[in-house]
Formats: structure tokens, C-alpha cells, sequence
């Protein structure tokens, strides 16, 4: 049952999350690091009250641990935030992201030296090429940078060019960091066990003294979300600011989102939780597709294609189902004799 439930709030936070994300994006691209700061302060405050006890609880794993830990985190979310700043289209950036299996197994051959098998070899080459297409053609569709304020900064197709290329750049910075940090997070949990709501808190009270560095950039995009337009919250006939809302929106999704897959890794398998995100993610993309009316052509349908049927292939999910059915007969055709 917990599992249940941690998958139908996986598939309700993160695709509402994305929602919320897209909306704010659009009002404001350089939003990424209050939105991520608001997320991260938000649910360190939660868990210092109920997982820590107020500091009361001491923690399983060694600060130290968890202090490595934090560090590539915070790196892959302010990557992936600031991204949307260099003319990264948000469809661009979910199947990027959707590519954390090729990451994933080039640091598992590296690290850990891993041998695959070639259906894996397969799927990773897959998630590749549909990655490579979707990469290539939305740099074809580049629009020119705007100024944060009235006027427009000239810029050139090389500038633009340069710029989206920087943006590709920490998008595949983030995807290997996320990478590592997965390596990382597997060998802590066969070090110390899984503790889900633990490692939740401390992967996020931990990376808060980094944003001191961010502080100006945060300050200057929470005060132009608050002089956003209000709008009207029927229910307790409340007017709020448009992006403090979003905002509000954001985290609370968020925290719904990650606690559920936190929760879903100490009670599934990684197949599954592989598969429920992955799946996720495109629900997601065809949402924001569709709602947002993004530019998604002939090819992105292609890339997207390549990119899903590859993690499909990568999770052994169809050869599982044919292993399980001669199983499942046996059992039903022993029944039979029995009776």
C-alpha cells in the first residue's frame, strides 16, 4: 500500500510540479535559484520539526557522508535551473534530463567497472541518438535573448549559438553530477541502510549555507515576484501576487514529488522506480507540450521515441513480463489439475 500511494503522489507532484515550474519559467527564466532555494528551505523547515525532532534525532549516516552528498546535489539542480537561462525550451531540457540512464552507466562502467549486456549497450545508444536529434533540431529553432528589462540586447546567431551551447553544457554537467551522485547515494545505503526521510532532510537543510552565493540573484527575482500581478484566490477570497503563488504551488508539489520518490526507493526496486519515472517524465513532457503549446516537431516525436523506448530496453521491462507469463500459466494449469 505504501508503494501505491508513493507512485499515484510521484505521478501527481512531479507532473503538477512541472506545471507550476513552466508557468514561472515563462514570467520569469532566471527564477531557477529562488525556486530551488524556496524548495530546499521548505522542506528542510518540514523536516527539522518531524524527522529530526528539532535537532533532538541524530542522524544514521555521518554528516560527512551526506555533506558529499549534498554537494553534487545542489550542483545538478543549479545547473538545471540556470539552464533556462541560455535558451534551453523546457521540452529540450525534460528529455535531457531523461537521459540520466547513459550518464548513469558510463560512471557505473568507470567507477565501479561495470560490464553490460548488449541490449543495455542497445539503449543507451538509443537514448543517445533521440537526445542528439532533439538537441540538434531545437538548436535550429534558437530565438534571440532577450534583456531582463525593457529593451532588447543585440545579439548575433553566433551570440545566440554560444549561448544555447553553455546551456547544453550544464545540462550535461548536471546529468554526470546526478550520475555520481547516484553511484554515491548506492553506496551509502549499503553502507547504512536505507533511511528515506532522513536522507531527505539532510539532502536539503545541508546545501541552504550555498545559497549565500546566490543571495543577490534570489533577492532580486523574490521582489520581482512580488510586484507580479495579483490574482484572485476564490476559495478564501485572497489577492495574491501571480509568482507567489506559482511559487507556493511549486513547492508544495515538489515536496510532495521528491518525498514520494524517497519513499519509493526503500519500497520498490530500482526497476520500478526507474520505470515510474521515467514514465513520469514523459507524461510530463506531453503535458507541457500540449498545455503549453511548445514547439515539438516530426523529429522531437522521433527523439522522444528513441528516448523512452530505449529506457524501456534499459529496464528489462518487456523480457520480465514474457519471463513472468509461462510462471503464471504453470501455476493457473497446476490449480486446474488440482481441482
Amino acid at each position: 500500500m505504501r508503494a501505491i500511494i508513493a507512485i499515484v503522489c510521484v505521478f501527481l507532484g512531479c507532473c503538477s510540479n512541472v506545471v507550476f515550474l513552466e508557468l514561472l519559467v515563462k514570467e520569469d527564466p532566471g527564477s531557477g535559484n529562488l525556486i530551488t532555494f524556496l524548495q530546499f528551505l521548505f522542506i528542510s523547515l518540514e523536516g527539522f520539526l518531524f524527522t529530526s525532532k528539532c535537532g533532538t534525532v541524530k542522524p544514521n549516516i555521518g554528516i560527512k557522508d551526506y555533506f558529499i552528498l549534498v554537494t553534487m546535489f545542489f550542483i545538478a539542480n543549479v545547473c538545471n535551473n540556470c539552464a533556462f537561462d541560455f535558451n534551453i525550451p523546457m521540452p529540450l531540457h525534460m528529455i535531457f534530463r531523461a537521459g540520466s540512464l547513459i550518464a548513469n552507466m558510463i560512471m557505473g562502467i568507470i567507477i565501479l567497472k561495470k560490464k553490460y549486456a548488449f541490449s543495455k549497450y542497445l539503449s543507451v545508444f538509443m537514448i543517445t541518438l533521440g537526445i542528439a536529434i532533439c538537441t540538434i533540431v531545437s538548436g535550429k529553432e534558437i530565438k534571440s535573448l532577450q534583456a531582463k528589462n525593457v529593451e532588447q540586447i543585440p545579439t548575433t546567431p553566433w551570440d545566440d549559438f554560444f549561448w544555447w551551447a553553455l546551456g547544453i553544457l550544464l545540462l550535461t554537467v548536471a546529468l554526470f553530477v546526478s550520475a555520481r551522485m547516484g553511484i554515491y547515494q548506492e553506496v551509502l545505503h549499503k553502507k547504512y541502510g536505507k533511511n528515506a526521510r532522513e536522507a531527505l532532510y539532510y539532502t536539503h537543510l545541508l546545501p541552504l549555507p550555498f545559497f549565500l552565493t546566490l543571495a543577490p540573484n534570489i533577492w532580486e527575482h523574490f521582489k520581482y515576484a512580488l510586484a507580479s500581478e495579483p490574482m484572485n484566490i476564490s476559495l478564501i477570497n485572497l489577492h495574491v501576487p501571480k509568482l507567489i503563488a506559482y511559487l507556493i504551488g511549486n513547492i508544495l508539489t515538489q515536496y510532495m514529488c521528491i518525498s514520494s520518490v524517497f519513499v519509493l526507493t526503500t519500497e520498490c526496486t530500482s526497476l520500478t522506480v526507474t520505470l515510474v519515472i521515467t514514465l513520469r517524465k514523459f507524461l510530463s513532457l506531453i503535458f507541457s507540450i500540449i498545455y503549453f503549446k511548445n514547439p515539438f516537431t516530426i523529429y522531437h516525436w522521433i527523439g522522444t521515441i528513441l528516448v523512452f523506448t530505449g529506457t524501456v530496453i534499459f529496464t528489462e521491462l518487456i523480457p520480465k513480463i514474457i519471463e513472468n507469463l509461462p510462471s503464471r500459466e504453470k501455476t493457473i494449469i497446476q490449480h486446474k489439475k488440482v481441482q
